[in-house]
């Protein structure tokens, strides 16, 4: 159905009078009239019934006009959600991450988000599949690589490499690897290079399998092998960034890491105005700041 009649038709049942719903949508009671007949030609029925004291809506006209109120009442709600969004951050947002990224770093401070804005709701996607945030399959991203579509807001946020951990306990049970040969003494924690993950991760893999290493135990994402490493079953192939909220982990040949792997956020330019995309970047970009920071502190410590 045509939007314009529908709005004509809506001030004139609200009105009860052509005159008066000219009057209020600044058109002639006879522009006013022809939209009418021309809905009710539309629809194949009458929904006025018309007397000398003004306009009585018909049954279908009750119907279409509780129909009409009912989306006045949406735009109204949501005009008003817009003016109060310029000030206040609440409503949906829809974020996809990594599922290491977003269990290991992204989820133990989303507290801090919550509690500066309590009515945020947070759909969070942990998968290795790169959604398509031009066509809204996501509002924002937090990917391994620089994403390559067009029209999109991207920000650099940190970087990260893969590296060898164990818990104390593990090494002082099984001793420390002192050469990538003495990893053939150990069980190699890690995801199996057919899995999918950033390649880098699966290059480093790759050439540690090289070694000779008797037994391991795969897992298709990177919280498994913390969890695994974690209960004393092996040394693990980790990202960096879990060693400030795990400080227990041990690094193991600390020569031996991946390549740098780029973290970028990224967003529709369309949302470029958005409240809650303009939150939740500031909010990770606080985060990492403030690890950049502990880093610092712990360097010179040393």
């Amino acid at each position: 159905m045509d939007w314009d009649k529908l709005r004509i038709f809506h001030a004139v049942a609200d009105a009860g009078s052509l005159t008066h719903a000219g009057d209020t949508l600044h058109l002639s009671q006879s522009a006013v009239s022809r939209q009418v007949r021309a809905l009710e030609e539309s629809l194949n029925t009458t929904l006025f019934h018309r007397h000398a004291r003004g306009l009585i809506l018909t049954e279908q006209g009750e119907l279409l006009f509780d129909a009409t109120s009912a989306m006045y009442r949406r735009l109204e709600t949501a005009a008003a959600r817009i003016r109060d969004s310029e000030e206040e951050v609440f409503g949906e947002l829809r974020v996809t991450t990594t599922t290491g990224f977003g269990t290991l770093w992204l989820a133990p401070r989303l507290p801090k988000l919550y509690e500066k804005y309590p009515d945020l709701k947070i759909d969070l996607m942990l998968e290795e599949r790169v959604l398509d945030l031009p066509m809204r399959e996501a509002d924002v991203a937090i990917r391994m690589k620089e994403p390559s579509q067009a029209d999109l807001i991207r920000r650099r946020l940190m970087s990260v490499r893969m590296a060898l951990y164990a818990t104390p306990a593990y090494l002082e049970a099984k001793g420390s690897p002192q050469h990538p040969r003495d990893l053939s003494d150990h069980r190699l924690i890690c995801q199996n290079t057919s899995s999918p993950q950033v390649a880098a991760g699966a290059a480093l893999v790759q050439e540690l399998l090289t070694y000779d290493i008797p037994s391991t135990l795969t897992v298709n994402n990177y919280f498994g092998v913390l969890q695994a490493v974690l209960n004393n079953l092996g040394i693990g192939v980790l990202p960096d960034y879990l060693t400030e909220d795990f400080p227990e982990l041990v690094r193991v040949l600390p020569d031996i890491e991946s390549t740098e792997v780029p973290v970028f956020l990224a967003y529709p330019e369309e949302l470029r105005q958005s409240k809650r995309i303009s939150a939740f970047r500031d909010f990770v970009m606080e985060e990492i700041m403030a690890h950049r920071k502990r880093q610092r502190i712990d360097a010179e410590g040393k």
